[in-house]
């Protein structure tokens, strides 16, 4: 007589997902074999998700995805927003609730799986996400370890010890960790459909932009409104940058506790600011920009993951709908005078802007560059030109291309 699997059968994990609390959650694995200790996160976001795996601020941190296809459009080479990949920053987990399926996209030249491996990622599969998202939403973000073993066999004792036992991200400077090994000149611009990314060839003002962390997409969208960027190692000094003759500075996005970076970060701010030259800053760089200002940074409960997230512009009273990516915040109350609040998240009142007053200097917590996410924000980049085109007794550039 012929057997039959039963029906109620389950399937034997493959990966594990073990909280510092003890917590084991069981599916299944792909991705990298191995393990890795970090911070549990959930990003809402429906699309981009190899942008958001590949962004070097997540770098430290397992992302939970709330959406629950992942992986249907596949993979490219186009997508990617760290800034060399052969050092694979970015986030050391991802969490999935279905399986992941075959790419169907035009786009596609691989399979999530594949590319996982390549990339170093250890995933899991089969979880009810939804709950996870529960749990970090009251709880916050958890320590865990997130393992991958296709033969089944875990030391469930060991990955428990390890995710105890993990400090976390408050003092943990990750800037130094995934930032640029040496200076170099960034040339590409923005995607084009059918077309792909253009180069620059006449570029009109110099943005010197400190690599904390950086996309891709930010640099392309400086590239593609005439700067020439050169990207500068984090740990560069005030004198060396200004020796380079800059019509502004950039201050990028980035991973970790901001006060860590800030050690070595907030006393060249300051010295940058000591000159007229516009500064601007995103994320990380928005949250260093606040501290050498005098202000203050804390951790947050459950974080800002996603590209949905509704942000009030004070400066033109619109909402927009923007790109988030943060674990950290600046607290606005430790703001001093002549620092005005810009910006303002409408899910929970955090800050999300701030500028200087009288002076050429302003930054945001929110991702403009939209990879991935809506474009509301794109202004914020002619906003830092046009401060420049001002200082040179240039045109400004429209607000809107």
């Amino acid at each position: 007589m012929a057997t039959t699997t039963a029906p109620w059968a389950t399937e034997k994990p493959t990966a594990l997902l073990v909280l510092a609390d003890g917590t084991v959650i069981e599916g299944r694995g792909l991705g990298a074999t191995g393990s890795a200790v970090a911070e549990v996160c959930f990003n809402t976001a429906l699309t981009g998700y190899e942008e958001i795996l590949t962004d070097p601020s997540y770098a430290g941190q397992i992302v939970t995805f709330t959406f629950p296809h992942i992986g249907n459009v596949g993979t490219n080479d186009e997508d990617i927003e760290d800034l060399h990949p052969a050092a694979r920053a970015g986030a050391v987990g991802a969490i999935f609730k279905a399986n992941v399926t075959d790419p169907s996209n035009y786009r596609a030249a691989g399979h999530l799986d594949q590319w996982l491996k390549r990339r170093g990622i250890v995933a899991l599969s089969g979880i009810d996400t939804r709950a996870l998202t529960v749990l970090i939403r009251e709880k916050g973000m958890p320590n865990a370890v997130i393992a991958h073993a296709p033969d089944g066999v875990f030391d469930i004792e060991d990955l428990k010890r390890r995710a105890a036992a993990w400090s976390g991200l408050i003092g943990l400077d990750l800037a130094k960790e995934v930032t640029s090994g040496q200076s170099s000149v960034w040339r590409e611009t923005p995607w084009i459909w059918n077309e792909g990314y253009g180069e620059q060839d006449a570029p009109s003002l110099h943005v010197v932009a400190i690599d904390y962390g950086v996309k891709r997409n930010i640099l392309r969208l400086l590239a593609g409104l005439g700067a020439k960027v050169t990207v500068v190692p984090a740990q560069t000094g005030a004198e060396e940058i200004l020796a380079m003759q800059p019509d502004g500075i950039f201050l990028s996005n980035g991973p970790g506790d901001p006060e860590a970076t800030g050690e070595y970060a907030v006393p060249v701010i300051q010295s940058l600011l000591k000159t007229d030259i516009p500064v601007f800053g995103i994320c990380l760089g928005h949250q260093m920009l606040a501290l050498a200002l005098g202000g203050k940074t804390e951790k947050m409960h459950q974080g800002h993951h996603g590209a949905n997230h509704p942000v009030k512009d004070h400066t033109t009273g619109k909402v927009e709908i923007v790109s988030m990516n943060h674990g950290f915040a600046v607290d606005a109350d430790s703001l001093p005078e002549g620092v005005e609040e810009t910006h303002v998240s409408l899910f929970d009142g955090s800050n999300c802007g701030i500028a200087l007053t009288g002076r050429p200097v302003f930054s945001v917590q929110h991702h403009p560059e939209a990879s991935p996410g809506p474009q509301d924000s794109h202004y914020l980049f002619r906003r830092f030109v046009n401060l420049i085109r001002e200082r040179r007794g240039e045109e400004a550039l429209a607000e809107r291309a």
